[in-house]
């Protein structure tokens, strides 16, 4: 019996990797066993970097926080705290905005709460 070999599905499954190593460098693109290396990889650091992103908004929106915040006379700690404490609803998202293109409205929460 002759040996049976699917070509059909093996050359879709490699055109599909080689198609997602578009824009690589060098022989990453059109090699098949690089390209499969750099994509794996690639496909790795995505979704690592899908949760990386979310801590890095958090970090950078805290920053923001802090320095609205210290133009009013207080830390980021005290801010929030007293933020808490009076029920204000709003999150880092928010506040992050209003302290970097509304430094009136965020000087008013300021007021509000101390």
């Amino acid at each position: 019996m002759p040996r049976s070999v699917n070509s059909v599905a093996s050359r879709a499954r490699r055109k599909k990797i080689l198609k997602q190593a578009k824009g690589f460098f060098g022989r990453r693109k059109n090699v098949w066993t690089i390209a499969k290396n750099a994509v794996d990889k690639a496909m790795l650091y995505s979704y690592r970097d899908r949760k990386v992103k979310k801590r890095n908004f958090r970090a950078l929106w805290i920053a923001r926080i802090n320095a609205g915040a210290r133009l009013n006379g207080m830390s980021y700690s005290q801010f929030m705290g007293k933020v808490k404490a009076n029920n204000i609803d709003l999150n880092r998202k928010v506040l992050a905005d209003l302290a970097m293109n509304h430094p009136q409205a965020f000087k008013a929460i300021a007021d509000k709460i101390k």
